[in-house]
């Protein structure tokens, strides 16, 4: 967090789940100024009494500022004089998207574009923009936005972005971040009913919100212009997820209601073409922007052939927790732990 220090973070779709998340993380650090760029001023308020009572002197560094990433003004007026972007807004429920796939263009692509383009104008240093496994192998609309807003980010990171760094992350699901399964379990638990599974043998990774703000961080920390970050993160089976909140809050039962528009059997974080330029960094990869330019012609002449590699990085191939494993997993959710206290998780 040192590189912050007296500077300004910009956070689009910061009232979010990330947002609220990156903000714990400011607690008592020496940020200079948070701009929370969100169009939800029912949020904002919430936000800014959560803030209030929690950190008085964080409260005193963040503006709220309303406007929508889809209207280039208001983020052009937002970005004047920030220093760093991490760029989150996004519409990323997979069924919506299918039934109104040009909001989700409208948001993810053109506000994404809108977004790059104000701060490589106003010459912020760096953008880190968060994207979704579904943008690997896209089948669905949103998957598709979050694959097209990817292309706009090595566009405009290639295309000379001046002293703007951009780069990408890429995570699975985030465990108990807004409108994601795990608090919808815990409210069937809780009512009596059984919990409603689309396809117990689907895969899905599992991160926690924090790791999510760690990816983000890390990206910021090491990026170079176009790269793109991952987490090597655990998955799990939908079957066996359910089965460990249900040890954790009670069992009512599990009931198979069929997979949903759009939905995968499995996600992938690193394509197979992908993983040819990936540099292992450990607890992450780096995925190599890809810097051959129009001219094939020196290519045809020169040769260079790079098809040789591992199979994609996907829920089915990676570490597969069992439901003890997913049980542990889950409960470093913080919404988690406090349910299991009695307290009303927070999902801002």
């Amino acid at each position: 967090m040192q590189a912050l220090e007296g500077k300004t973070l910009m956070i689009t779709g910061g009232t979010g789940s990330f947002g609220s998340t990156v903000l714990g993380h400011f607690f008592g650090s020496d940020v200079g100024e948070v701009r929370v760029f969100s169009r939800d001023e029912k949020k904002q308020d919430d936000m800014r009494h959560f803030l209030q009572e929690r950190d008085s002197e964080l409260a005193s560094k963040v503006r709220f500022l309303i406007g929508d990433v889809r209207d280039e003004r208001s983020v052009r007026d937002a970005m004047r004089g920030v220093d760093f972007v991490f760029h989150a807004a996004a519409l990323k429920q997979v069924p919506s998207c299918e039934f109104f796939p040009m909001e989700a263009v409208k948001t993810n692509v053109v506000g994404t574009d809108n977004v790059l383009h104000a701060a490589i104008d106003e010459g912020v240093q760096k953008v880190v923009c968060l994207s979704t496994d579904k943008a690997a192998y896209p089948i669905n609309a949103m998957g598709t936005s979050k694959a097209m807003m990817e292309k706009i980010i090595y566009a405009n990171a290639r295309n000379g972005a001046g002293r703007t760094t951009i780069c990408c992350t890429r995570y699975g699901n985030v465990m108990c971040s807004r409108g994601s399964v795990i608090p919808l379990f815990i409210d069937q638990i809780r009512a009596g009913r059984p919990v409603t599974v689309t396809d117990p043998s689907m895969t899905r990774f599992l991160m926690s919100l924090d790791e999510a703000v760690d990816l983000v961080l890390f990206a910021f920390g090491h990026a170079e212009p176009g790269d793109l970050f991952i987490q090597k993160a655990p998955a799990a089976t939908v079957g066996d997820l359910a089965e460990a909140v249900q040890e954790l809050f009670g069992r009512t039962g599990t009931r198979v209601i069929g997979t949903r528009h759009g939905e995968k059997l499995y996600e992938t974080l690193m394509t197979f073409e992908e993983r040819l330029r990936a540099e292992d960094m450990g607890g992450y990869f780096r995925v190599h922007a890809d810097t051959r330019d129009l001219n094939y012609d020196k290519f045809v002449a020169e040769g260079k052939v790079e098809s040789r590699g591992e199979e994609s990085y996907n829920s089915h191939n990676a570490e597969r927790l069992d439901v003890a494993g997913t049980v542990a997993k889950v409960k470093e959710a913080s919404y988690v732990r406090e349910a299991l206290a009695g307290r009303k998780g927070d999902l801002l």
